[in-house]
């Protein structure tokens, strides 16, 4: 790996850099995204079909577009029986972390008798998109769908492309079935956002879209926004490890390949100040890229975007970790908890040598559904907050509002919003 001595010139090119992953910097592709979306939009299931026809090369009909109980069946069939075992003991971790979140509504009163309160309800209806493609993802099937379910959402849906036998991934199929799906469509693609966001004949409108895609699904999910709510606009998978000279080379190396092995726009970045580790740690790089199966793709993305950054000192290393505001944050220093206090930006934090990235996508139970881009700078990772909405309530009688109704008259007319002060003054009007 590429090792640079920490400058407040190449951090800026270093953010610079990792910053054109966004989906901003894609418009070449926004055209045909809008496209799909109107077909979807006017046409409905015929446009849906017809684009499954195209990309998927799948002949999809009404009767056979939803996964049904007999397909779920044979899935169970085909997946060994001691993943589904460890499936249902992540779920159980996944669970646990997020019942911890729940929320409830609150109401308070005051001495003249008026209540204030927050009411919270969940959403009706959820969309999750599972990717497909070159790859089954179980795990984001349960990241996804859990929250959801905890939240109290009414009813979720699922959308995922099928294979060329018209057929979903059989471990996508069990995970969605042990979260809690409630219907399964066999959709991928920019249609498959549309069809959640506007409705279908077959595939019913949604209220919020979550869920990982390529960067046709990132930009459908990025124009619907507003008729729907999504959970973010997804970018590739980054690492950053901040280290000192008590971590283990070994560890931090097989760390870093576990981010670049996602895909060619994976960024992994060690942040250290210690030579000697960034040295150890360069050779250990080297070492496993000639044993792991994915290696050409993890030498790509650490050509593009994987670096060792070299501090004078750790106030340094944790203001660069700041700026750059990764989605995976490993902290393997001396006292990793003490370092964690002066972090403000990072998806997830791992602290220590044996909390490992890969056990926050699996196992641990916090989602791994993560700000990325930067974008831990204002984001949170999915959570049950995400799946409900919060209304404002208000009760005063007359005898709260009397005291206070002129100042409300007043407020209203110096905004010159005349209707809003009569509406206070009506009320009192037989007073005066």
């Amino acid at each position: 790996m590429r090792t640079l001595k920490l400058t407040p010139e190449n951090r800026t090119d270093i953010l610079s850099n990792l910053l054109k992953r966004s989906t901003t910097s894609y418009g070449s592709y926004e055209d045909s995204v809008a496209g799909i979306i109107a077909d979807v939009r006017s046409k409905g299931d015929e446009a849906v079909f017809g684009y499954e026809k195209k990309f998927d090369g799948v002949d999809l009909d009404k009767d056979s577009i939803k996964v049904t109980p007999e397909e779920e069946e044979e899935a169970y069939k085909q997946v060994d029986p001691e993943l589904v075992e460890v499936m249902r003991r992540a779920l159980k971790n996944i669970r646990e972390f997020h019942e911890m979140q729940k929320r409830q509504s609150w109401f308070t009163t005051k001495p003249d008798g008026s209540i204030l309160g927050q009411r919270i309800t969940p959403l009706k209806r959820t969309g999750v998109y599972v990717p497909g493609g070159k790859a089954a993802y179980p795990s984001s099937v349960l990241m996804n769908i859990t929250p959801a379910k905890i939240a109290g959402v009414d009813e979720i849906i699922m959308c995922t492309p099928p294979g060329k036998d018209g057929k979903v991934y059989p471990t996508t199929l069990v995970a969605a079935k042990e979260a809690g799906a409630d219907t399964i469509y066999k959709v991928g693609g920019a249609q498959a956002i549309a069809a959640m966001a506007y409705g279908t004949e077959s595939i019913p409108k949604v209220d919020k879209i979550v869920g990982p895609g390529n960067i046709y699904v990132a930009l459908a999910k990025k124009a619907v926004y507003g008729n729907v709510s999504i959970d973010s606009i997804a970018g590739p998978s980054e690492i950053m490890v901040l280290a000192d000279e008590t971590a283990n080379p070994r560890f931090v190396a097989a760390d870093l390949l576990s981010q670049a092995e996602h895909d060619e726009m994976a960024s992994a970045i060690l942040v250290t100040t210690s030579e000697e580790l960034a040295k150890e740690v360069s050779a250990q790089v080297d070492g496993f890229l000639q044993e792991l199966s994915r290696k050409d793709i993890i030498q790509k993305s650490l050509d593009n975007y994987g670096y060792i950054l070299l501090a004078d000192n750790m106030d340094e290393a944790i203001d660069t970790v700041n700026e750059i505001a990764s989605e995976h944050l490993e902290i393997v220093t001396r006292n990793p908890y003490e370092t964690m206090t002066k972090v403000r930006n990072a998806g997830a934090i791992f602290l220590g040598s044996y909390s490992s990235e890969p056990l926050g996508d699996y196992f641990a139970g916090p989602n791994h559904v993560l700000p990325t881009n930067g974008t831990a700078k204002f984001f949170s990772p999915l959570s049950v907050d995400d799946f409900i909405k919060k209304s404002s309530v208000i009760s005063y009688s007359k005898e709260a509002l009397e005291p206070i109704h002129e100042d409300i008259i007043r407020f209203a007319e110096a905004e010159h919003l005349t209707a809003h002060a009569n509406s206070i003054r009506v009320r009192f009007e037989k007073d005066e």
